[in-house]
C-alpha cells in the first residue's frame, strides 16, 4: 500500500483494531505511525521490542505489594501505564526483532489489550482511545523472526510502498533541500535500492537516507542549493556513508551541473526568458516540464502563473509539448489543464498530433 493510502485509512480505523506495519527498513513506518498521532492530536509512545527483555513489557514483582497483600502482583513499565490512563499512539517497533518471550507480551497487548494484574488478580487494561501501531522489517535479507499467525491476523496488515510521489510530497512539506528533492525527483531509481539485490553489508539509499543525509549536509553548512554549481571536497565521502557508491557519484555530479536546473516555481513565477529555453538541451527541458507535471498534482495555477508556463511551453520543442500535455492529462487535474486550454496550448496539441498522423498515413 502506498504511503497516501495508508495515512487516509489507518486514522479511520476503530481505536481498538490494531496496525502492523510491513516493510523494508527505511520506507518510512515510524514517521507514518508519528504523522497518524499528530492527526489524531494523540501522544506518541515508540517501544523498541529488539531492545527489551520479557520484565520490560510484563514488568518486575512489586515485592511491597505482595508482602502486604499475599499474592504476586508486578510493576507495570511506564509506557503501558500511560496508555492505559490517557488515549495514546502506542507503537510497537521491530516486533519480528523481539525475543519470543516479548512477542508474547505483545500478543496479548494487541489481542486483549491489558498486561499484569493487581491484588485481585484484575489486569490493567489500555483506555479506550489508545491505538496499538506495530512494525516490522520482513523479506529474507533481515535477521528476524516469523510473526505468529494467530498473531498476525489480530492486525489490520500493510506492506508499505514508499512511491516516489510519497517521499517527494513529504520532503518539500518537511523543507528538506530543494536540490536533493529535485535530484530524487529526475532520479527516481536512487530513491531505494532493495539490499536483496546487492552484496550483504553494501550501504544503499532508502527514503530514511536522504533525510539523515539532508540533515547531516544542512548540519555541515553544506547544502545542497549553497553547493550548486560547485565541487565541494569531501562531500562524495560523506554521502557514500548514507546512500552508498553508486547514488553519490550521481548526487554529488548533479549539484555540480545543477546551475543547469530550472525549478517549477521559477517557470509559473516568470523568471526563465525564452531566450534560455532555447538554449536548453533536450534531457533538461524535459526536466523541467516532469517538475511542472508534478507541481500541477498539487496546486491550482492562477491565470498568470498559467501564462508564464504558456511562454515556457511554446518554446520547448514541439514534441516535448506533446508529451507534456498528455502527462498532465493524465493527472485529472483539469483546472489548470482549462487555463492553458485556453492560452491556445490546447488546440495547439491537437494540431500538432494530426500533423503528426497525416504524415506518419503518407508514410
Amino acid at each position: 500500500m502506498d504511503i497516501k493510502t495508508f495515512k487516509f485509512l489507518a486514522p479511520k480505523l476503530p481505536a481498538e483494531m490494531a496496525i502492523l506495519m510491513r516493510g523494508p527498513t527505511g520506507v518510512g513506518k515510524s514517521f507514518l505511525a508519528v504523522a497518524m498521532a499528530k492527526e489524531l492530536g494523540l501522544p506518541f509512545i515508540d517501544v523498541r521490542g529488539s531492545t527489551m527483555d520479557e520484565s520490560k513489557v510484563t514488568g518486575i514483582p512489586d515485592f511491597v505489594a505482595s508482602k502486604e497483600l499475599g499474592v504476586s502482583t508486578f510493576v507495570l513499565p511506564s509506557w503501558f501505564v500511560r496508555a492505559c490512563r490517557e488515549p495514546v499512539v502506542l507503537m510497537l517497533d521491530e516486533i519480528n526483532r523481539s525475543m519470543p518471550q516479548v512477542m508474547q507480551a505483545f500478543f496479548q497487548i494487541v489481542l486483549d489489550r491489558e498486561l499484569g494484574n493487581d491484588g485481585n488478580g484484575n489486569p490493567m487494561k489500555l483506555h479506550p482511545g489508545t491505538r496499538v501501531v506495530a512494525a516490522g522489517n520482513f523479506g529474507a535479507e533481515y535477521d528476524v523472526g516469523d510473526v505468529d499467525p494467530a498473531l498476525l491476523r489480530r492486525f489490520w496488515t500493510q506492506d508499505i510502498e514508499c512511491t516516489t510521489t510519497d517521499w517527494l510530497s513529504w520532503a518539500e512539506a518537511n523543507d528538506l533541500d530543494p536540490v536533493l528533492i529535485d535530484f530524487i525527483r529526475q532520479n527516481p531509481a536512487h530513491l531505494r535500492v532493495d539490499p536483496g539485490t546487492v552484496e550483504q553489508g553494501t550501504v544503499c539509499p532508502a527514503p530514511a537516507s536522504w533525510h539523515r543525509l539532508n540533515d547531516a549536509m544542512a548540519h555541515m553548512g553544506w547544502k545542497a542549493t549553497v553547493l550548486a554549481g560547485s565541487r565541494q571536497d569531501g562531500l562524495y565521502g560523506l554521502c557514500t556513508g548514507f546512500i552508498g557508491v553508486e547514488a553519490s557519484i550521481a548526487f554529488v555530479e548533479f549539484i555540480s551541473k545543477y546551475e543547469l536546473q530550472i525549478s517549477a516555481a521559477q517557470v509559473l513565477a516568470g523568471k526563465v526568458p525564452v531566450s534560455a529555453v532555447k538554449k536548453l538541451k533536450a534531457s533538461d527541458s524535459l526536466a523541467v516540464l516532469d517538475k511542472l507535471v508534478f507541481h500541477n498534482t498539487t496546486n491550482d495555477w492562477d491565470n498568470t502563473a498559467c501564462g508564464f508556463a504558456a511562454k515556457f511551453l511554446n518554446a520547448v520543442p514541439e514534441e516535448q509539448l506533446v508529451h507534456f500535455w498528455n502527462k498532465l492529462m493524465k493527472t485529472r487535474r483539469m483546472k489548470n489543464v482549462t487555463r492553458l486550454h485556453k492560452l491556445g496550448l490546447g488546440d495547439k496539441v491537437i494540431e500538432l498530433v494530426a500533423k503528426a498522423n497525416a504524415l506518419s498515413t503518407k508514410s
